[in-house]
């Protein structure tokens, strides 16, 4: 099974993190967190602190199925400012690959020039960062290669968004079930 790769940078959204992880894990999808710190253990935007799976340094993205990034501040930003992480979307974007970020964090593909033309969400405010994107109101809004998310009220749909792509919508219908949701 390819792993879904989730990046940890320091001030990421809880939330939008390990929604879609238990979303993805439910759906029997394997999904890793890297850390981008140099740390296995990376403080949120909240001041919890969350051990990754794996270091970026340590991990083979190869057979990477897709490559998730959570928002928060300025975690967002710490995700676009680390250089190989943007080495790999580009490598990851130009394979066709598939692409995922929800609240701020679609300003990573925005700023490098990736959104031109999608249709995107993103948090309230973060429209400028998207650089010609079509901005919607989904909660999670899926176009080509590229899911993005609301924020964090929309991690949950974020993350079933991301098992729709990857396994189907008989996939999201068990997890969404099993979670009792909408409750």
């Amino acid at each position: 099974m390819k792993p879904i790769f989730l990046f940890l940078a320091t001030g990421f959204q809880e939330t939008e993190a390990i929604a879609p992880i238990t979303v993805c894990r439910k759906a029997g999808l394997l999904i890793k967190t890297v850390s981008v710190t140099g740390n296995m253990f990376v403080e949120s935007a909240m001041g919890v602190t969350i051990k990754a799976d794996m270091l970026f340094e340590e991990a083979d993205f190869s057979n990477a199925a897709m490559l998730v990034m959570p928002g928060g501040m300025p975690g967002s930003t710490n995700l676009y400012d680390f250089a190989p992480l943007r080495e790999l979307i580009i490598h990851h974007y130009e394979a066709g690959k598939p692409l995922a970020a929800i609240c701020a964090a679609p300003l990573v593909y925005g700023r490098m020039g990736l959104l031109r033309g999608v249709k995107a969400t993103c948090y309230p405010g973060c429209e400028d960062e998207q650089w010609g994107a079509i901005i919607t109101d989904g909660a999670a809004v899926t176009d080509g290669q590229f899911i993005t998310g609301h924020g964090p009220g929309a991690a949950l749909d974020f993350g079933y968004a991301i098992v729709d792509y990857l396994a189907g919508p008989e996939a999201v219908k068990r997890v969404k079930e099993g979670m009792v949701w909408p409750y």
